[in-house]
């Protein structure tokens, strides 16, 4: 299909409301980390991404748009393999972003920092390498997480970017995308509880048992 849309932001900025709000303006499918958990055999796809081999058109060959990660820790890649496509970049405040990762995506107990040689296990360490090893350093990775920003706007054509908090709703994502703005209220998915959920129905019954 080709990428219409990628979105830089990391995760735990709004990113599934996002996935959900491409769909419903006619972007999906958007590809989010839901979908690699369901569809566990691409995990060998982004494994080889992270070792140099990408082949970005296996990876998303169903998909019109990319957010969340792993996209979002490719997203040098990705912004110059489709250079056609709009990006997206999602924020919100540096240390409410580190409280939600702290107690989701990168938690102690988290299947991302879950030592193991599985293949789940090789996936993560794919991301991770691209994230600083100080995952429980909260001036270490606010940093990281504001830097990140700052490298996007400076890699990326302002008239192709959109820096974007969810909060602000329809309006300003329907008129970087010259789509009509819909008559619904904007998605808000993926609380911190629903995502502990989902976490919890992973460990007890893996999508590759």
């Amino acid at each position: 299909m080709g990428l219409k849309v990628v979105g830089t932001g990391l995760g735990r900025t709004g990113t599934k409301s996002l996935h959900t709000a491409l769909a419903m303006l006619g972007f999906g499918p958007c590809h989010h980390m839901v979908e690699v958990f369901q569809h566990p055999e691409s995990m060998a796809l982004w494994i080889d991404a992270a070792q140099g081999r990408a082949d970005w058109e296996a990876i998303f060959r169903d998909y019109h748009a990319a957010v969340d990660y792993p996209s979002a820790a490719f997203w040098r890649e990705l912004t110059i393999h489709y250079p056609a496509a709009k990006v997206i970049h999602t924020v919100r405040d540096a240390d409410q972003w580190f409280d939600s990762v702290h107690a989701t995506i990168f938690a102690p107990e988290s299947l991302a920092r879950r030592a193991s040689e599985d293949e789940r296990a090789r996936f993560f360490a794919g991301i991770l390498e691209r994230v600083p090893a100080q995952l429980d350093d909260r001036a270490v990775m606010t940093e990281f997480f504001q830097a990140h920003t700052r490298s996007v706007i400076a890699a990326i054509a302002p008239e192709r970017l959109l820096v974007y908090r969810v909060g602000d709703g329809w309006e300003p994502l329907c008129r970087f995308l010259g789509v009509e703005q819909p008559t619904v209220p904007f998605p808000s998915e993926n609380s911190r509880a629903e995502f502990i959920d989902r976490v919890r129905a992973l460990q007890t019954d893996p999508p590759n048992a």
